[in-house]
């Protein structure tokens, strides 16, 4: 199967050797430069996802200790306002008493 307007028919130097003709790259030449530049973005982009993992570990990590914490202060302030509420009630019945 073919392909229309690949070169066919165009005079040399406009479009017939897909635009790199003028610009002194062959296409060979300007391909392996693009991917050259890709592969660079690329690993950019995947040392920065690996970062970003890395973070998101950590900042997991202190989430879960700030939650152990939060639940051993919630506990600690039940058992505190028991102990107030037993402390009322026992002034409540010595005050009515005398």
């Amino acid at each position: 199967m073919r392909r229309a307007g690949l070169g066919e028919g165009v005079p040399p130097g406009k479009y017939g050797n897909y635009g790199y003709a003028n610009s002194g790259y062959s296409a060979c030449e300007e391909n392996e430069r693009l991917t050259e530049s890709l592969r660079s973005k690329v690993t950019a982009i995947k040392s920065l996802s690996i970062e970003i993992g890395h973070e998101v570990k950590h900042q997991n990590k202190l989430l879960a200790e700030m939650d152990s914490q939060f639940d051993s202060i919630t506990g600690f302030l039940g058992k505190t306002m028991g102990k107030l509420k037993i402390l009322s009630r026992g002034s409540q019945t010595s005050c009515c008493a005398i």
